[in-house]
């Protein structure tokens, strides 16, 4: 009896053995078989692209896999929202628009390959704050995605692609063969806790990313790339946006690899809603045509509170560019960088009071933009054709432009006048070659502002979220 006993003691210490290394294996399988991500919200539900009939060879249309896949996943957003998974392969699709409490999560080896077909993309009214397309005076082409009034959307991936394929729109821009402005890859307006993260965005046919009349919106980690002489291929463009943070990007444009805007002329005016309260760090940028961060030109509702560090330039025009004109009206003013590191540029410092174009003949030749506060700090440059090019406006100075702690190293062939200022005001400090007159070296070494409190888009928090392969 005694020997039965510890025999059937031993058969359950076995099973209980099996069982506990059979849930570890199985605990060790699900965690291989799913992908975690960091996202301002986790989602309840999750679906497949190809749970609505999605099909990744690359030449089938998926628009309505999009649509009828958003579409029933809206029903979630009450109860935990839902997350959309697109798979590895290749996804042609239409522009589609996002739901709100919603994750669009691309894997990696997932590609998006933008419509060639116009069909596939709906046309929209001109933005209030334009009051005319960019491209031509009508409408405009719907983003490839595309969200309005929505809340708590992510846009995010394993670094998978979103390729605008955006060679056809160059052509028919060039040749002026466009009634409508072209489409953008990724458009936001009139919504709120946004974040857009871990992708790259290839060959878009016009701007890149563009949230608009948004607020508490998170950019993070995106590559985005397209031809140097492509025209108007923003990186990332905030349009009349409060409360945003964008960090750890690389851009290679055909534009400004950050422009931030508010509206043109008399229609930004009247709409009123300007860009504030905005975080840029450690943004690489390669473009030889234009800046690396600009204010404007579209600026007529305000831009204020700008605060961009650890920034790095690479065969660029221009550092930071203030662009702005008579007409405009506005303000660009509490703008703030540091820790900035440039290579091979034409301008370190440029700002521009004479960027001339206009939606049309309507705008008021006495609204004149007011450009205070900009403050630049900490400042490294190399191979430089011009150390500053500032020109405001006559008989209407930008003041209190603060330069310090300015190292500038020029080229072989550098340009006599290093300097060239007109209607400015403001100081610098140890900013070598030595500054214009008209920013007179400070005889106490100071250093120029820059914030040490924190933003409110600081304190977002990620979760962690999960994705099966």
């Amino acid at each position: 009896m005694e020997l039965c006993s510890k025999f059937r003691s031993a058969q359950v210490i076995a099973s209980v053995l099996s069982l506990l290394i059979w849930e570890i294996l199985s605990l060790q399988a699900g965690a291989a078989a799913r992908i975690s991500y960091s996202a301002i919200e986790c989602r309840k539900h999750t679906a497949l692209l190809t749970d609505f009939g999605g099909v990744g060879d690359g030449k089938t249309s998926n628009t309505k896999a999009f649509n009828s896949a958003i579409a029933n996943l809206s029903q979630f957003a009450s109860d935990g929202g839902a997350q959309l998974i697109v798979p590895p392969g290749k996804w042609l699709t239409g522009s589609f628009n996002l739901t709100s409490h919603f994750t669009l999560y691309i894997h990696q080896g997932a590609v998006l390959l933008a419509s060639q077909d116009e069909s596939e993309w709906p046309h929209l009214t001109v933005l209030p704050s334009y009051g005319r397309g960019r491209d031509a005076p009508g409408g405009r082409f719907s983003s490839l995605i595309f969200g309005t009034n929505l809340t708590d959307v992510v846009i995010t991936g394993g670094n998978g692609t979103i390729d605008g394929q955006g060679e056809i729109w160059w052509q028919k821009f060039r040749g002026e063969k466009l009634n409508d402005t072209r489409p953008y890859l990724i458009e936001i307006m009139y919504s709120k806790n946004i974040q857009i993260s871990n992708l790259t965005l290839l060959n878009s046919p016009s701007w890149n990313v563009h949230p608009i009349y948004s607020s508490d919106i998170l950019v993070q980690g995106l590559t985005i790339l397209a031809p140097i002489d492509s025209p108007n291929t923003d990186g990332i463009n905030p349009d009349s946006c409060t409360n945003t943070r964008i960090e750890d990007c690389y851009i290679v444009s055909g534009d400004d690899c950050i422009a931030v805007k508010s509206g043109w002329d008399q229609y930004g005016t009247k709409f009123g809603m300007p860009t504030q309260h905005l975080v840029i760090r450690r943004l690489t940028c390669i473009s030889p045509d234009s800046a690396t961060i600009a204010l404007g030109s579209e600026m007529s509702g305000g831009i204020r509170d700008v605060r961009a560090e650890d920034i790095t330039a690479i065969d660029t025009q221009s550092g930071v560019r203030i662009k702005t004109a008579v007409g405009r009206g506005g303000y660009v003013k509490d703008i703030f960088v540091r820790r900035m590191i440039m290579k091979t540029m034409k301008y370190v410092f440029w700002m521009t009071g004479s960027y001339g174009s206009h939606p049309d003949p309507g705008y008021d030749p006495k609204a004149l933009p007011e450009i205070t506060g900009i403050n630049y700090r900490d400042m490294v440059a190399e191979n430089v054709t011009y150390s500053a090019r500032l020109e405001g406006i006559q008989n209407h100075p930008f003041t209190g432009i603060c330069i310090s702690n300015v190292t500038i190293g020029l080229t072989e062939k550098p340009k006599k006048l290093q300097w060239n200022c007109t209607d400015v005001q403001g100081v610098t400090s140890r900013v070598m070659p030595p500054a214009c007159d008209l920013l007179p070296e400070k005889k106490k070494q100071t250093d120029c502002l820059f914030p040490e409190d924190k933003l409110p888009i600081d304190n977002v928090q990620l979760k962690t979220c999960y994705v099966r392969h």
